[in-house]
């Protein structure tokens, strides 16, 4: 009976911890090469890179935008960073049309000149 009780509070210990934690931030850095030494990208639907981390500002990964040389680009940089869990996208700079798109998919936009590591701690110590 004991390990029952033992084991339901357990239960509904780790239900509260994932209902109350909250989303979790995630950072996507426009960047002009793949390390986070870097300099951030002076536009975001045009950078060849996106680095992204964790809430913590550890590197998750670095892919190359696949939409960098497309007509369009902002409106599917910003689906794919949606798509990707992007909360928070920094770059120098950001065309007029994309920073509506990026809010209404709940994405804040972050302008930022300098390097990626610089861009990841400005938007760690804004919190």
């Amino acid at each position: 009976m004991k390990k029952v009780m033992v084991g339901v509070w357990v239960v509904l210990f780790l239900v509260a911890t994932l209902v109350f934690a909250g989303p979790k931030e995630k950072i996507a850095v426009a960047g002009n090469d793949k390390m986070s030494t870097s300099a951030v990208s002076g536009q975001a639907g045009k950078a060849n890179y996106y680095l992204f981390f964790d809430g913590k500002g550890k590197l998750i990964e670095a892919l190359e935008n696949p939409y960098k040389d497309r007509d369009g680009a902002g409106k599917l940089v910003v689906d794919f960073l949606a798509g990707k869990g992007v909360t928070v996208v920094v770059a120098e700079g950001f065309g007029g049309p994309i920073v509506d798109v990026m809010k209404g998919k709940g994405i804040k936009p972050v302008t930022f000149k300098g390097s990626i590591e610089g861009a990841v701690k400005k938007v760690l110590e804004s919190k």
